[in-house]
């Protein structure tokens, strides 16, 4: 009886926690990857381990210093590996955090990438949302700490943030586990395609620098036609960007 008298919102799995199952640091096999990008200070650590039940299990990216930590938890009969990126403030390359978490994104090719954003520092945060968005169209943003901005009276319209973003808007408090099963359920519908992002990007951009852009990426769908993200590499390559000449020299944006 009681079962009857519960909604039908109430029993689909976005509601049923059980629909998640912490796999810890059990990532031998997977479905699909997941990257976790977000400025430090942003309850990112709070969300990977909210999905893997993990205490953040950490070891180095190869060749470099940089700390990282690498999880799973399945949903939907589908295994997912969440890979913990360095906290940056932006994918300029700048710094080893900044190379190593714009790489993964770029030339790991995550299915999803989940951007993990302060509600109380959203202005400063949406630096590198913008950044994550001119590389992947697979992206939702997490929402986090939603529990201080309301203490601290801030008002988010995020129907209207995910419409101008074109990327699916999560609000959370992962501390408190609150928003973290619809996460989890729009990670799956990312992942399978059954949501279908238009994210947002650079559009007043001067005509002679697009004219070049168009005939970079020209070139580099003859040279490497099988790589994504081509209008992004030329704007790189625009700006000298060394790691990417480097990157292409070498072979890594086809590896």
């Amino acid at each position: 009886m009681e079962q009857k008298n519960r909604t039908a919102c109430e029993t689909c799995p976005q509601h049923d926690p059980k629909g998640l199952k912490k796999l810890g640091e059990d990532t031998n096999s997977y479905d699909y990857v997941v990257a976790l990008a977000g400025n430090p200070n942003t309850g990112k650590s709070t969300v990977f381990n909210a999905l893997t039940g993990l205490r953040q299990h950490t070891g180095n990216w190869p060749g470099k210093t940089v700390t990282r930590a690498e999880g799973a938890f399945a949903y939907a009969d589908k295994k997912f590996k969440l890979v913990d990126l360095p906290g940056t403030y932006s994918l300029l390359s700048t710094s080893q955090d900044e190379e190593v978490a714009r790489n993964f994104i770029l030339f790991g090719k995550p299915s999803v990438t989940i951007i993990v954003a302060d509600a109380n520092r959203l202005e400063r945060n949406l630096n590198l949302v913008l950044q994550v968005l001119e590389i992947t169209d697979q992206a939702v943003l997490c929402l986090n700490l939603m529990d201080e901005a309301k203490r601290n009276k801030i008002e988010i319209d995020v129907r209207t943030l995910a419409r101008d973003l074109g990327i699916p808007v999560v609000p959370t408090s992962a501390r408190y586990n609150k928003g973290i099963p619809e996460l989890i359920q729009t990670v799956h519908q990312l992942a399978k395609g059954e949501i279908n992002c238009k994210p947002h990007r650079i559009q007043n951009v001067p005509e002679n620098i697009l004219r070049s852009i168009k005939k970079l990426e020209a070139e580099i769908e003859k040279e490497y036609p099988n790589l994504p993200n081509k209008r992004w590499i030329a704007f790189r390559l625009l700006e000298g960007d060394q790691h990417i000449i480097n990157a292409i020299k070498s072979g890594e944006l086809v590896s």
